[in-house]
């Protein structure tokens, strides 16, 4: 499984089998003992239509910016990425993990509402560093993660999206990676300097059009496609359990899916809590109802869009080099589109990845907020500078080597916020009882 792998790999795939033992294991277990808390189904939909006066940043707001974050390249190239690495297999794991890590979301959010804080304009904070520390009483490990969610969110997770964004434009037209990234700099300055209600508003505005317009366009090619398409989903599940090269095959595919699976809903990472975390609302339960909603349609909808746009397509005729995922979506828009498709996808990776900038800059700068109880303005200032650094730079870095370095980070977030949701599983359960 790991000859041939460079050092990078083997650390992947090393951090990413313990996440996925942590992740699988505590969604069985809020499950279990919050009687199946995914499957309200008209609790969640009675959180979305509650209204609450008293938050600067409405419930609906952090449904949305939660929803930015997750609704971005890991639910487009992501999904490809699955795909090309896992075979058609990953897909069906990534919806079982959808429903497993949806029981997570719940419980990491409850603990976001009831540990959080208020920062120097009286706008609450919260997330996982804060319940680690104020629920474990651990700071220095509260600290790490707020760390790890710096650099992988600001350091890399941002050089993905600006990434992609110039791999889609060059589909279409020749143009300098550094033109492409200050673009994306001038753009992303205007929205993060206006602080988080502008992101907020942005995410609010633009997420329901490009979730509603992207689904729309998955239902016409399946529609012009649909003789196809059961044995679509009878071959994904057939994939899914390929026991004739067990590691290669069954395990690869299983791990694959649900990797992916997590890096596009965030389900279990925690980052979800952080954004939710700013309402000032103390029904924990409610919000929680509501974030578990953001993992459906991250998943259910925008992924399995993907993943039928795709498998529609004669993917398997690319040859492909410093593979993003990126090349097969837009390969496969084209086929079914024509050109309209390449401009549809192009569109489509600008909002999403634009949304998922906005929210990933919000998670660095909740995080950098932990360190200090009145975070001095220049230290805000220090990390916008870095942001638009990071997404100019972005745009000329190896996809591959990008990829990795993000999964890794993601991997460690995923095994110590777990870690935290089970040591203050007492405090979930007692909230889910209501």
């Amino acid at each position: 499984m790991f000859f041939g792998d460079t050092m990078l790999e083997i650390i992947n795939k090393i951090s990413w089998a313990i996440a996925t033992i942590f992740l699988v294991f505590s969604g069985f277990y809020f499950t279990f003992k919050l009687k199946g808390v995914q499957f309200r189904f008209k609790r969640m939909l009675k959180s979305l239509l509650k209204k609450d006066e008293k938050s600067v940043i409405k419930p609906y707001q952090t449904l949305m910016m939660v929803l930015a974050g997750r609704i971005g390249v890991g639910s487009i190239a992501g999904v490809a990425l699955a795909i090309y690495l896992g075979g058609i297999g990953s897909i069906f794991w990534m919806w079982i993990i959808a429903f497993i890590g949806a029981a997570n979301s719940f419980a990491e959010t409850v603990l976001g509402i009831l540990y959080k804080e208020k920062d120097e304009k009286n706008i609450y904070k919260g997330g996982p560093s804060y319940y680690i520390k104020k629920g474990l009483n651990n700071k220095k490990l509260g600290a790490i993660y707020a760390c790890l969610v710096i650099f992988s969110y600001v350091g890399g997770f941002l050089s993905i999206q600006s990434n992609t964004i110039t791999k889609s434009i060059n589909q279409i037209i020749d143009i300098s990676p550094i033109i492409v990234g200050i673009i994306i700099s001038i753009c992303t300055s205007f929205i993060i300097f206006g602080g988080i209600k502008r992101i907020a508003n942005t995410a609010s505005k633009i997420v329901p059009f490009m979730t509603i317009g992207y689904v729309l366009i998955a239902i016409y090619i399946c529609i012009i496609n649909i003789d196809i398409i059961p044995d679509i989903f009878i071959n994904i599940i057939k994939d899914a359990f390929n026991f004739k090269s067990f590691f290669s095959g069954f395990l690869g595919t299983m791990v694959i899916g649900i990797q992916r699976g997590i890096f596009s809903n965030e389900a279990g990472l925690g980052t979800g809590a952080i954004a939710s975390s700013t309402v000032a609302t103390e029904d924990a339960s409610s919000q929680g109802y509501l974030q578990m909603i953001g993992v459906y349609i991250t998943t259910m909808l925008i992924c399995t869009s993907t993943a039928i746009i795709i498998l529609t397509s004669p993917y398997q005729n690319l040859v492909l080099n410093d593979v993003n995922g990126i090349e097969i979506t837009q390969f496969s828009f084209t086929h079914h589109l024509g050109n309209v498709g390449n401009y549809l996808v192009f569109i489509s990776i600008i909002l999403f990845s634009f949304t998922t900038i906005l929210t990933g800059y919000y998670d660095g700068e909740a995080s950098l907020k932990y360190f200090f109880k009145d975070v001095k303005k220049r230290y805000l200032l220090y990390l916008k500078i870095a942001t638009i650094i990071i997404l100019f730079m972005g745009c000329m870095i190896s996809s591959e080597t990008l990829w990795s370095f993000v999964d890794i980070l993601v991997a460690l977030e995923a095994i110590i916020n777990i870690y935290a949701l089970i040591m203050l599983r007492k405090d979930v359960i007692e909230v889910g009882k209501t």
